[in-house]
């Protein structure tokens, strides 16, 4: 059985995608700043079937996502499938002329550092196995740069940067990197951007392997 990780567990789209891999025959690790947290996850999952475990992390501290993805693999098998989703903290999106050069330094290392550890964490298992996705998902700052929201506009588009260049170099080797673009609120009224229906878009990515970037919806004008 491989694994399906999870950066940035939570009750919405993490619970929704770590169900529909679960699903499919995955193990699932559920990884989170809040241990208690990550309990109340693991409950729900384990009423549907699911087996998961939970392991503490901060996404920025490089060294904890590695360790945490090092006992996944231990613990349940081969990570095959990475998601990279955390939530940035309110203080990332400062107006431009406001963000001083110290103001990014939570910022990429939530959005470039912390992918970089964790691919690197999963990458070898991946080679092993023969296989393996990188999915990495973002809001529409990562594509289209706002003045109001200047560390994540900063920080994603070095993300979605780093992202591209992983589809392109890793792809002969039958792993797949893929961003999805989520340009409004995940709400669960939400015809496109509902947990359950951006859960399957995720999975859905994971076994089409169409293409670098998708969009749950249009961007607006």
């Amino acid at each position: 059985m491989t694994t399906y990780a999870l950066i940035g567990a939570g009750p919405g789209l993490g619970l929704a995608t770590a169900r529909r891999f679960g699903a499919a025959g995955h193990s699932v690790a559920l990884i989170s700043r809040s241990s208690q947290h990550l309990d109340q996850l693991c409950a729900e999952l384990d009423r549907d079937n699911i087996t998961a475990r939970g392991f503490t992390s901060n996404v920025l501290d490089a060294a904890s996502l590695t360790t945490a993805l090092d006992a996944a693999a231990s613990a349940l098998g081969p990570v095959e499938i990475l998601q990279y989703s955390p939530v940035p903290r309110a203080d990332f999106m400062k107006p431009v002329l406001d963000t001083t050069a110290p103001d990014l330094d939570a910022p990429l290392a939530f959005s470039v550092k912390g992918p970089i550890a964790a691919v690197n964490a999963v990458l070898p298992g991946m080679r092993a196995l023969g296989r393996g996705t990188l999915l990495f998902v973002n809001g529409s700052s990562a594509v289209r740069p706002n003045p109001t929201v200047a560390g994540t506009s900063i920080a994603f588009a070095a993300e979605s940067a780093y992202a591209a260049m992983l589809h392109d170099v890793l792809a002969p080797e039958n792993i797949h990197a893929a961003q999805l673009i989520i340009p409004g609120a995940i709400r669960p009224d939400a015809e496109h951007s509902s947990p359950d229906v951006l859960a399957e878009r995720l999975y859905a990515m994971h076994t089409e392997r169409d293409g670098f970037r998708h969009y749950a919806e249009p961007l607006p004008e």
